[in-house]
């Protein structure tokens, strides 16, 4: 490889890394409203996939989830089964610290997990302790996710190891109809 291939081979990857990213502030005006703790509260459903960071999918799983709000804390009891048979169980602590702000732990979380609504979007980040094989890799989500009507709810999860990323995870949220409870703001106003 030729040192001008090398450059521009740089060059790019300097340049694919400086491109705009998505800010909290773009989806204010958005609909319905994503109200965590309300779309959490009960039984949800989700499946989900890694993909790496050359395209492929590395593993698929589905989460039963289970959230109870006592008021100030949502707490997330998760229980994933992955393709290969495997399961675990995390739970999520989660603490409303403001009108759209929340924090977060869970057992191989690093320090607190830092989030925000903003019309039909959460972004969440956190460093989290990753099993690979018979490692852990100290990795950091940057994750997205975007309420689609009332039910649905999808994420967009970055993962990065040493600044680098290293895959994304994608996971569908879904609610079932008993599970869903219309909001205040979404109720229909009585005919005239």
């Amino acid at each position: 490889m030729t040192w001008s291939k090398i450059l521009l081979f740089f060059c790019t990857l300097t340049l694919s890394a400086c491109g705009v990213s998505m800010k909290e502030e773009d989806f204010r005006a958005t609909q319905p409203i994503l109200v965590l703790e309300e779309y959490f509260k009960g039984e949800t459903t989700a499946y989900g996939f890694f993909e790496d960071r050359f395209g492929n999918i590395r593993n698929q799983f589905k989460v039963d989830i289970t959230g109870t709000w006592d008021g100030t804390t949502l707490i997330l009891d998760e229980n994933f089964i992955y393709n290969d048979g495997s399961t675990e169980f995390r739970r999520w602590d989660i603490t409303k610290t403001g009108e759209n702000t929340y924090t977060g732990t869970t057992e191989n979380a690093i320090g607190e997990a830092s989030g925000r609504t903003s019309g039909n979007s959460f972004h969440w980040k956190y460093k989290f302790n990753l099993n690979v094989g018979d490692s852990i890799w100290k990795v950091k989500f940057d994750d997205w996710m975007f309420l689609q009507g009332q039910e649905n709810l999808l994420n967009k999860a970055t993962v990065y190891r040493w600044g680098l990323k290293i895959g994304t995870v994608f996971i569908a949220f879904n609610k079932t109809e008993e599970d869903f409870v219309p909001q205040p703001h979404e109720t229909a106003s009585p005919q005239n």
